[in-house]
């Protein structure tokens, strides 16, 4: 007598969502935004808005949100708000004298500057940002069921370098776009984890 299949352990374990926020000023012109605290621009809150869409009637077991108000608003245009925590850890790299230039003006001075290797003179090093990274995914990692949070680009990309247990400057490989939304999880084990979706922007209608 044939038994039937069992369900896949994926099912069961928990996942990880994440959102980089909407868009900014600064986004737009490619400035490293670290800790300047911009506001979203109008079309950085009506991406929000769509990504609340994406995710509405959905819940958490926590909600989790860089204090700077370009990740806070955005978590609260698409309806999170009222249960998000404020974690500093997800604040976004420090880019000390780095902060407010463009990496095309960084490279004329410093051709061979790479953010994921070199870290910024007077801001974050990439180990620092790392063990960040490894804090919020420890803390993640131990609550009993699905999560969401919401950061800064470079932030959530060296959190999914992390996740997968690779080294910070991996993170050079995971492109994150405004409200670009990923899934952080695991293939069959909790010792074997995966990204399950990533840089997904299809609430744009992109």
């Amino acid at each position: 007598m044939r038994t039937r299949d069992p369900v896949p352990a994926t099912t069961a374990l928990p996942v990880l969502h994440l959102a980089r926020h909407g868009e900014t000023a600064w986004s737009l012109s490619g400035q490293h935004t670290g800790r300047t605290d911009l506001p979203l621009t109008a079309n950085g809150e009506a991406q929000a808005r769509r990504l609340g869409a994406r995710l509405r009637g959905r819940s958490f077991a926590r909600v989790l949100t860089s204090p700077l108000q370009r990740a806070a608003r955005t978590c609260e245009l698409a309806g999170y708000g009222g249960v998000a925590e404020l974690d500093a850890d997800l604040l976004e790299w420090d880019y000390g004298e780095y902060e407010g230039r463009r990496t095309v003006e960084i490279h004329a001075e410093r051709p061979d500057w790479d953010l994921f290797r070199d870290g910024c003179p007077e801001g974050e090093s990439p180990a620092d940002i790392g063990a960040r990274a490894d804090r919020v995914v420890q803390r993640v990692r131990s609550v009993p069921g699905d999560v969401l949070l919401f950061s800064s680009g470079h932030f959530l990309r060296v959190l999914a370098a992390r996740w997968l247990g690779l080294a910070p400057d991996s993170a050079r490989h995971f492109l994150l776009g405004t409200t670009g939304f990923g899934e952080l999880g695991y293939e069959h084990r909790l010792d074997q984890a995966a990204i399950l979706l990533w840089n997904d922007t299809s609430h744009l209608g992109t």
